[in-house]
């Protein structure tokens, strides 16, 4: 009376699969013992939230069947259809019954009560393990929904990280191939202006004092070139400076980009359209309408070979 009911049986109890002798002296317990109540009051509000969370659903007949062919190949009795009592206050109505019986000499049926054997020096309690087929038979078709439900919240969030891995991939795709791009151009401006075979030429005002610089690297072989100025003079409106490529075999003028300077009359052109394997005899720049021309416009206001 000392001891507590282990939360196996007190739910046995609260979902009424308990023999009635086994109800009784639970009920006899709880009579007097304040924290099984607490535990018994916890496991049947369990119990309520679980029966309102989903529909029921009967076990197989034949999955019942084989469960009760188990027992009899082990020994056991044979499962009663008696139903177990439904209230706690037919629970007690059968004990008082059975009370009264035991003080006028009349047997009653007990459970049979664990072996007790001494083992190393001290008592032992072998356990007694009975099926349970109405608990299993009313928890089974839960764990298939049980399953189902975390399959399916697992399988949501593999396909969560599967799209943002893919988002990531793709940005970073895109992200490579822009560095790519801009190292290929860093690397043809290093090759231009690092070469020794490069062609240097400074441009300067005809036949006036230097004041306005030019220069340009040429790579002809390849098409390269990289032009940088300083001290240009400012522009009018809708008008821009052209340079021009004059190749040595005596062709027509290659225009070689367009340019503004800016306040300080800075300017330069990287990596224009030209074709390759051209020699140049000498760079000129001229003004032009905006947008450029395809021949120069005369005068040559730059020049240089």
């Amino acid at each position: 009376m000392n001891t507590h009911i282990h939360e196996d049986e007190l739910a046995l109890f609260a979902v009424q699969l308990l023999d009635e002798d086994e109800a009784e002296e639970i009920l006899l317990h709880l009579s007097h013992c304040e924290h099984c109540r607490h535990v018994l009051a916890g496991i049947q509000g369990d119990l309520a939230i679980f029966a309102m969370s989903a529909e029921t659903h009967s076990p197989p007949a034949l999955a019942r069947e084989r469960l009760l062919e188990q027992v009899r190949r082990e020994g056991k009795a044979p499962l009663s259809e008696k139903p177990a009592p439904s209230t706690t206050s037919q629970i007690a109505a059968g004990s008082v019954g059975r009370r009264s019986s035991a003080r006028r000499g009349k047997p009653t049926d007990r459970m049979p009560r664990p072996d007790i054997r001494r083992a190393g020096g001290g008592r032992v309690a072998a356990e007694v393990s009975e099926p349970r087929p109405k608990l299993l038979a009313r928890l089974l078709p839960w764990v298939g929904w049980a399953i189902a439900a975390g399959l399916a919240m697992e399988i949501g969030d593999l396909r969560r990280e599967r799209d943002l891995l893919r988002s990531t991939v793709a940005a970073q795709s895109g992200d490579i191939a822009r560095l790519g791009s801009d190292a290929a151009t860093a690397r043809q401006v290093l090759e231009t202006l690092t070469d020794g075979s490069a062609m240097r030429v400074t441009l300067t005002r005809s036949k006036e004092a230097p004041v306005p610089v030019g220069r340009v690297h040429y790579l002809s072989e390849k098409g390269q070139l990289v032009f940088t100025a300083s001290n240009m003079e400012p522009l009018g409106p809708y008008r821009t400076y052209e340079l021009w490529l004059i190749p040595a075999d005596g062709r027509d003028p290659i225009p070689a980009g367009t340019f503004r300077p800016d306040a300080q009359g800075s300017a330069n052109v990287i990596l224009p359209e030209l074709p390759k394997g051209v020699p140049a005899k000498a760079f000129g720049i001229t003004q032009e309408d905006e947008g450029g021309s395809q021949t120069p416009t005369m005068p040559i206001v730059m020049a240089g070979t």
